[in-house]
């Protein structure tokens, strides 16, 4: 998910560049929630992994 986060942000920085300002908005918008969503998941994930056992 961080590797689409990356992908959509440089179609943005690109698609900024040349002018294309409501695809480069739309794209950085989209980088934007995947990897707020990329956060929230590895965060969920690191909680989860720490948890012990003791049965």
């Amino acid at each position: 998910m961080l590797g689409w986060s990356l992908v959509f942000l440089v179609i943005a920085l690109i698609a900024g560049a040349l002018g294309f300002g409501l695809v480069g908005g739309t794209a950085y918008a989209i980088a934007k929630v995947l990897f707020f969503v990329f956060l929230v998941l590895f965060v969920i994930s690191l909680i989860r992994g720490r948890r012990v056992n003791l049965t």
